[in-house]
């Protein structure tokens, strides 16, 4: 939920700066033209024409866009809904257009824990697997300890070196 939330913040901000922009460069234009500068009624154009083009694209396409998945988030992580079938009825979408909405979230990693599997979404509880623990037994003193792979497997009580290579070494 915290990069759709950094997301839909940066497409809030960049939709009020095109809309800041249109009316300003109306205004720098006309003062430009008035007082006969021409590098400010130049940039008064060009926020003119950013602003009369981005601000409507800004605020439909990127920001309106990322706020309605906000929506499917919610249905998943906050109402516990878990087919494509259970969101469109609940939020009165047809189920290809969950469907879309289920993948653009998943491409843009806002249901991070989960994972869509056909039209159902399962948690996802794959661990790394070079993160695993081993146990394994001091051949010189008898203590039981783990260790993780890549950690130099020492005793933790007598600090001698313990075989890693499968002998007496199981996985955890």
């Amino acid at each position: 939920m915290e990069k759709y939330n950094k997301d839909l913040k940066t497409r809030l901000i960049i939709a009020i700066v095109f809309t800041v922009a249109l009316p300003l460069g109306g205004v720098m234009l006309g003062v430009g033209l008035g007082v006969k500068i021409p590098a400010i009624w130049a940039i008064g154009i060009a926020f003119l024409g950013s602003g009369f083009y981005g601000c409507p694209i800004a605020w439909t396409a990127g920001y309106g866009n990322t706020k309605s998945l906000g929506r499917v988030i919610q249905a998943v992580r906050n109402e516990h809904l878990y087919t494509v079938a259970e969101i469109a009825s609940q939020l009165s979408l047809s189920e290809r257009m969950v469907r879309q909405k289920l993948d653009v979230c998943f491409n843009k990693q806002y249901l991070i824990g989960y994972k869509r599997v056909g039209d159902k979404i399962e948690g996802n509880f794959n661990t790394n697997i070079l993160d695993r623990e081993f146990a394994a037994e001091c051949v010189n003193c008898g203590a039981k300890f783990t260790y993780k792979r890549g950690e130099k497997a020492r005793c933790p009580y007598c600090g001698s070196p313990v075989a890693t290579d499968g002998s007496g070494v199981m996985p955890y």
